[in-house]
C-alpha cells in the first residue's frame, strides 16, 4: 500500500510505526507539523526503503494563547495537509493528534479525493475544552467546546476506521454513533530508542546533576496540568528534610508559572527546553525519580505518553494523576506510585519519593521493573500488525474487494 501517516505532534512511536510499515514493504510518507512545539521523536531520514518524512507549517509560529489567531492558523494547516494529501495520492491515510480545525479540513479533503482514512484518536479534544470552560479559563471556551465537538464528531463519522488508545474512549464514540468502527490499541514507546543509561551520564554532568538528588519532569506541560504542583512537591520534600533539585524539560505556557512558583518558594529549579531526541535516554536517566502530571478531569480521555517513555528508561516513576487512568495502571504494575493530582496528596507523594531516594536498592529494583514492564507491553511487532490489518481492511472496502 501507499500510506500517508500524519502525526501532527511528531512523537516517537508514530515515527517508529511508519518505519516498521516501510520495512514490511509499504510505501510510507510520514508527515508532521514542526510548528507544534513538543518533544519530538526520530524524524530524521534513514535508509529504510519506501519511507519519506515530510512536514506542514514550516513557516508557521503557533501562538497557543491567541485563540482566534490560532484558529485561523490551524485551519490554514489543514489546507496545507489537504494539498499534501493531493500531491502524495496515498491509497489510505492515517491522521493523529490534529487540532480540530486541521482535522476537519483534512477530513473534507480526503472525502473529496475519495481517499479512505483512519482516525488515530489520541485525545478527545472536545472533552478537554469542556473542562477548560468549566474551570473558567476563557469565556470563549464554552462556545468553542460545542463547536469543536461538532467538528470532531463530524470528522470521526467520515473516517473509515478509528483507533483509540483506551477503552474509555469507546463511550464517547458510542454517543457519536461511531463505535462500530473503533479498535482499541494502547500507545507504546520505542524500546530500541529509549534505553536505560547510568544515572551519571554525559547529560547529567553537563547540567550539574551528577550526584544531586533529582526529581525530573520531561514532556508537554499545559497550565491545566497545574504545573505548580511540581514546585510544591519539591517544597514538601524540603519540609520533610529532603532537598532535591527539580528539573523540568519543557517549552510552553507552564515555563513562567514554574519560574514564579520556584522563586516564591525558594525551590531549586533547573528549567530546560525540549532536548534532542537522541539525548532523551540520558535526560530520563538523570532523574532519580521521574514525575507524570495529569489533571483529574483529563484522566479518562488522555494517556500521557511520557509515562511510557519513563518506563522504557527504567526509572522509578511518581504519577500525580487520576487512579483510573490507563497510565496509572501501568505504574502500579511496575511497582511505582500513583497519587491524586492535588495539594492534599503531596505529603504522601513526597514520603514515597523520599523513601525511594533513601533506599538505592529499592530504586534499582523499581527501575528494573519499569523496564521489564515496558518490554512486556510495548512489543512493536504486534502493534504494527494490528495497524497494518486495519489499513488493509480500509483499502479493501474502498476497492470493493
Amino acid at each position: 500500500m501507499r500510506i500517508l501517516v500524519h502525526d501532527y505532534s511528531g512523537h516517537p512511536f508514530q515515527a517508529q510505526l511508519s518505519r516498521e510499515l516501510a520495512r514490511r514493504g509499504h510505501d510510507v510518507v510520514h508527515s508532521t507539523c514542526p510548528a507544534y512545539v513538543s518533544g519530538k521523536g526520530n524524524l530524521a531520514e534513514d535508509p529504510v526503503a519506501g519511507l519519506r518524512f515530510v512536514t506542514i507549517g514550516d513557516r508557521v509560529v503557533l501562538d497557543k494563547g491567541a485563540y482566534v489567531r490560532r484558529l485561523f492558523q490551524e485551519t490554514r494547516l489543514g489546507v496545507e495537509l489537504a494539498r499534501q494529501v493531493r500531491r502524495e495520492k496515498p491509497d489510505v491515510a492515517m491522521l493523529g493528534n490534529l487540532p480540530i480545525p486541521t482535522l476537519a479540513v483534512a477530513a473534507a479533503a480526503l472525502r473529496a479525493l475519495r481517499i479512505p482514512w483512519v482516525l488515530w484518536h489520541q485525545d478527545i479534544t472536545a472533552v478537554a475544552l469542556k473542562s477548560f470552560a468549566a474551570a473558567g479559563v476563557s469565556r470563549l471556551m464554552g462556545v468553542a467546546a460545542r463547536v469543536f465537538e461538532r467538528g470532531e464528531k463530524w470528522a470521526a463519522r467520515r473516517a473509515s476506521a478509528i483507533v483509540v488508545i483506551a477503552d474509555s474512549f469507546v463511550r464517547v464514540h458510542r454517543e457519536w454513533g461511531t463505535a462500530d468502527k473503533v479498535t482499541v490499541i494502547p500507545n507504546w514507546a520505542p524500546l530500541d530508542e529509549i534505553l536505560p543509561v547510568p544515572r551519571a551520564n554525559a547529560w547529567s554532568r553537563e547540567h550539574g546533576l551528577t550526584g544531586v538528588r533529582t526529581v525530573l519532569y520531561s514532556g508537554t506541560l499545559g497550565l491545566k496540568h497545574h504545573p505548580a504542583l511540581l514546585v510544591r512537591l519539591a517544597e514538601t520534600l524540603r519540609e520533610q528534610g529532603e532537598r532535591v533539585r527539580l528539573v523540568v524539560v519543557n517549552d510552553g505556557p507552564a515555563v513562567p508559572v514554574l519560574k514564579e512558583a520556584a522563586a516564591a518558594r525558594g525551590v531549586g529549579l533547573t528549567l530546560l527546553p525540549f532536548q534532542p531526541y537522541d539525548r532523551l535516554p540520558e535526560v530520563l536517566g538523570s532523574g532519580d525519580v521521574l514525575v507524570v502530571l495529569l489533571a483529574a478531569d483529563a484522566g479518562e480521555f488522555s494517556v500521557p505518553s511520557k509515562t511510557l517513555s519513563y518506563l522504557c528508561a527504567g526509572r522509578p516513576v511518581l504519577g500525580l494523576m487520576p487512579a483510573d487512568n490507563l497510565a496509572a495502571e501501568l505504574l502500579r504494575q511496575a511497582g511505582s506510585a500513583v497519587f491524586a493530582p492535588e495539594e492534599a496528596s503531596l505529603p504522601d507523594a513526597a514520603t514515597w519519593v523520599r523513601e525511594v531516594l533513601d533506599d538505592p536498592a529499592r530504586a534499582e529494583a523499581l527501575g528494573k521493573e519499569s523496564r521489564a514492564l515496558a518490554e512486556r507491553e510495548f512489543a512493536l511487532e504486534g502493534c504494527a500488525s494490528r495497524f497494518e490489518e486495519i489499513l488493509r481492511a480500509v483499502r479493501r472496502r474502498t476497492d470493493g474487494k
